[in-house]
């Protein structure tokens, strides 16, 4: 699984966990709802540290507490390099 998804998947999970709309996850993180929406919708491939953090404040955890999670075993990230010609894409 990308970690992109597994990110995803555990937002929603919390989200529905602590009855949480996107909208007050936000207003609780001190970020805008269009990186939580985002986030959800897969739209953000790479998430900062920075709003994930935001997130786990949000949400009162600690962000070794977010990862702590099935999602992220085996996790790969997206991969930067078209190996065909070395190019970052």
């Amino acid at each position: 699984m990308l970690l992109s998804d597994a990110i995803r998947l555990r937002i929603e999970q919390l989200l529905k966990e602590n009855s949480l709309t996107a909208y007050r996850l936000s207003y609780l993180a001190g970020i805008s709802t269009s990186i939580i929406s985002d986030c959800k919708r897969g739209k953000v491939k790479e998430p900062t540290v920075s709003s994930i953090i935001h997130i786990c404040e949000g949400l009162n955890m600690q962000l070794k507490d977010f990862f702590d999670s099935p999602y992220f075993q085996d996790v790969e990230a997206i991969d930067r390099f078209d190996r065909s010609d070395s190019r970052i894409v």
